[in-house]
């Protein structure tokens, strides 16, 4: 391989990208601005929730326990049943996330000193919102036990929850959507790059131009491959900064590191953007290609859903996804100080993809030719 026609190849490709004050645009203030608004509308929290009671005692200490549910910011509309007819069309209905159901005698056993029974049904069709709720209904029950046992001299109860949250200690979630908008952002920058690349060549006649020319298939394939790796890791790098010194999330871990994990993210995302321009002949093409596979992409990364909650073949599928790989090694970077071997053994499949994606790019590239 010829290296100084590679270098050539590359300055050429860059100073068709940032000659253009629209390319510069694009590959500038959209990220940003889809960081900013995403790590604030891209929320996992789980706010206006509304809460159905069911108070079948309607005693003092009934009472009070619904006015602290009623009184807690968790729950945005708690709103009264009339009966045990309406408790499943309420859920069923999707007319809220819960109910609770204060049995009749909960006063009476309040009173007595004898545990106290109230029931909570959770819409399990939103799993992970459910499990949220359920650590709220919690909190607010623990609560009101403490006072009680304060300020009538009862027995503690039996059990006591402790809840600890490591690496995030005050459940931000900013410091989750961050470091994956990270990931995601990168990928969509290195993927348009480089599916737009060979589609561009071909689209406007200059792709026969280079065909001609001294340089060899791999030659050309290295030449469109180093550009968009280079703007994605500056990009990334970008990002990075932002996420750091605006958003104020933490990077425990070493920047050197992760700057590597970054560079083998880029290889393996370069890969699949070159197989999905290799199979395009025109921008449009790539465009629409680029976003085909970034949206199962996302769904396979474990950003929006834990990939242990999938079906087994999609947990398997989801092993060929780069994203998935990379939002594990820079979330533990970021946030938990992950040592470089561990980052390795995490992101050691971003090699497999990349020279399995290049290598089939190039084969495609090469029947093209022929």
């Amino acid at each position: 391989m010829n290296f100084s026609r590679i270098k050539a190849l590359v300055i050429k490709e860059l100073l068709a990208v940032l000659r253009d004050r629209r390319s510069r645009t694009v590959l500038i203030l959209p990220p940003i601005l889809q960081l900013t608004i995403f790590a604030f509308a891209a929320t996992l929290e789980v706010k206006n929730i509304e809460l159905a009671l069911l108070d079948k005692d309607g005693g003092k200490a009934a009472t009070e326990l619904v006015q602290r549910f009623q009184g807690s910011p968790s729950f945005a509309r708690v709103f009264a049943l009339h009966g045990q007819q309406e408790v499943a069309p309420t859920l069923e209905d999707e007319q809220a996330m819960a109910v609770l159901i204060i049995d009749q005698n909960f006063s009476r056993d309040v009173a007595a000193g004898r545990p106290a029974e109230a029931q909570i049904l959770l819409d399990g069709r939103r799993s992970n919102s459910a499990q949220i709720v359920q650590g709220y209904a919690q909190s607010i029950v623990e609560q009101y036990n403490r006072d009680l046992v304060s300020r009538y001299g009862l027995p503690a109860p039996p059990a006591r929850l402790v809840a600890r949250n490591w690496f995030n200690p005050n459940l931000d979630y900013l410091w989750f959507t961050v470091p994956n908008l990270i990931g995601m952002l990168t990928m969509v920058v290195g993927l348009i790059v480089t599916a737009l690349s060979v589609a561009r060549e071909r689209e406007l006649g200059t792709f026969d131009q280079l065909l001609v020319s001294p340089l060899s298939p791999r030659e050309i394939l290295a030449g469109k491959t180093l550009p968009a790796m280079i703007l994605g890791v500056v990009e990334s790098v970008l990002i990075v900064m932002v996420a750091i010194l605006v958003f104020g999330i933490p990077c425990v871990g070493s920047l050197f590191v992760l700057g590597l994990t970054m560079v083998l993210f880029m290889f393996s995302v370069v890969g699949f953007g070159l197989f999905i321009s290799s199979l395009c002949n025109t921008q449009q093409q790539a465009i629409l290609g680029t976003f085909t596979f970034m949206l199962p992409a996302t769904m396979l990364s474990g950003f929006a859903t834990p990939i242990e909650t999938m079906p087994k073949f999609l947990q398997v599928v989801s092993l060929a996804n780069p994203l998935r790989h990379f939002l594990v090694a820079v979330r533990g970077i970021m946030l938990k100080g992950m040592p470089l071997m561990t980052v390795l053994d995490t992101i050691w499949p971003l090699l497999l993809i990349a020279v399995a994606t290049l290598a089939l790019a190039g084969w495609l590239f090469r029947k093209g030719i022929g």
